[in-house]
């Protein structure tokens, strides 16, 4: 009798510098080379259904909860959700102020993600020891380097408190606009912090092309270069959107126009979700072409492929050496880090615009009104890609149903193609290397996804790594603590 094929899979769990909880799992054929490799989301946090017979007024503050990295573009989303359901245009005022406040989270979440998060890898060495390979390694082998990120960060941060209130999940933005307005003293703070930044995000830019040049070319080729599509929000003319603009843009990876001007509304007719037995993250899809051609992509490499233009003189600039770089559609994964650092300058610059517009420190930011519409979507770009809210409430206004689609889902089907490439380029003979494995992780740190409230950013990164058998046996195993 032939003997079955053994097929063997290693499991990576958890993985780390992530916000989240989640592991990697390989899944070797019988002659020990990858088959695939699969990116679990083993954490179940449950927010549509207890938001269920919540006053739709409360959702910005509760969904704001979801994430205490990203909780900007949730009170966002759910704000314009709202403004929908009230059935109300926001004063002009507002729209400006909320534009402000997601400039301020793009920036202060890329920065996070490039500087703290991923800079470790290539700075120190992707063998390096682990235990040093976080933001504690970084500020001992470049401490300027290190201290330059916190501060980028923390000027986000900042702006995001000079208007709500708090650093992080502050219930500002409500249905018809916002609580406060922007006061003259304020401005100027903001403004007065705007030189340091750019000057944060310049020499982010210069180091990471520095890199790119001499260190990370075969990274180029192997961390998720492969055809997909990209989609995002883009403004009126073309230009780079975040917020709102003219609709959702379809992409395909040889600059094919797939779809223009689609409406959040209509999400559900061009819009399908896959789920799989061993992942709570489900895998989005454009419903036209199916779970596997219909894959796409979200986020900062996608919003930097769709527009035609950013539309800010140094944004446009570092944009047009990107497609020098990758092409006039970029589909090498590895670039969503370039991506963050030309998405700051972009942030940047728009602040700079917005704080120069008299309207800004306008009094009047909010329009009231009662239950108009009974089911409405709300969309925002998060620092990770499209968010798209969806509500239905009755008529005292009591939510009956939520649907979350989030950036980091959209990006699954991506992430688990991403780290199969990888396994498959750098897995021979069974070798677990601490290079190959931590390569494996950082495919996912590519896409910066945000699975929860928690980050493994400092102090221990425990990795567990198992090599099982076809009957479930423990044939290896690797600890480091």
């Amino acid at each position: 009798m032939t003997p079955e094929p053994i097929r063997r899979t290693l499991t990576i769990d958890p993985v780390t510098r992530i916000e989240g909880h989640a592991k990697i799992s390989i899944h070797l054929d019988e002659a020990g080379a990858v088959e695939t490799a699969r990116f679990h989301v083993v954490e179940y946090r449950g927010f549509e259904a207890f938001c269920e017979g919540r006053p739709f007024t409360e959702m910005a503050a509760i969904t704001a909860r979801i994430c205490g990295i990203c909780p900007v573009s949730h009170l966002l989303a759910a704000a314009k959700t709202g403004d929908k359901i009230l059935a109300v245009g926001i004063p002009p005022a507002a729209e400006k102020l909320r534009r402000l406040m997601n400039l301020a989270q793009l920036t202060q979440s890329h920065a996070l993600s490039f500087f703290h998060l991923s800079s470790p890898d290539f700075l120190l060495g992707w063998d390096s020891d682990p235990a040093q390979r976080n933001v504690f390694g970084l500020i001992a082998a470049d401490p300027d380097l290190a201290r330059a990120g916190i501060r980028l960060r923390q000027f986000g941060q900042g702006v995001i408190e000079a208007l709500g209130g708090r650093k992080i999940h502050a219930a500002w933005a409500v249905p018809g606009g916002v609580r406060s307005p922007l006061s003259p003293d304020q401005r100027n703070q903001i403004r007065a912090g705007l030189p340091e930044a750019f000057a944060i995000a310049q020499q982010g830019l210069e180091l990471f092309k520095h890199l790119l040049d001499t260190q990370l070319r075969e990274e180029l080729q192997v961390f998720g270069d492969f055809p997909s599509l990209f989609l995002g929000l883009v403004g009126a003319d073309g230009t780079w959107e975040h917020y709102g603009g003219r609709g959702i843009r379809v992409m395909a990876s040889d600059g094919t126009l797939v779809a223009d001007g689609l409406q959040e509304d209509d999400y559900a007719s061009f819009l399908a979700e896959a789920v799989e037995p061993w992942s709570y993250l489900k895998f989005p899809y454009l419903k036209s072409l199916g779970p596997e051609a219909g894959c796409y992509r979200v986020g900062p490499l996608a919003r930097l492929n769709l527009c035609e233009r950013i539309g800010s003189e140094r944004a446009d600039r570092e944009l047009l050496e990107l497609r020098q770089r990758g092409g006039r559609v970029v589909c090498a994964s590895f670039l969503y880090h370039l991506a963050r650092l030309i998405e700051i300058v972009a942030c940047l610059e728009q602040m700079e615009r917005l704080l120069d517009d008299p309207e800004i420190t306008a009094t009047h930011v909010r329009a009231r009104a009662g239950v108009n519409c009974h089911e409405a979507v709300g969309v925002s770009e998060a620092p990770r890609g499209t968010l798209f809210h969806h509500y239905r409430v009755d008529a005292n206004g009591l939510i009956e149903k939520v649907n979350l689609i989030i950036a980091t889902g959209q990006n699954n089907s991506a992430m688990n193609r991403t780290i199969t490439q990888i396994a498959r380029h750098y897995l021979c003979d069974g070798n677990l290397s601490e290079a190959m494995l931590n390569r494996v992780e950082a495919g996912i740190r590519c896409f910066d996804p945000c699975l929860s409230c928690s980050t493994h950013a400092a102090g221990q990164m425990p990795l567990h790594v198992q090599l099982i058998g076809p009957d479930g046996a423990l044939l290896q195993e690797r600890q480091r603590p």
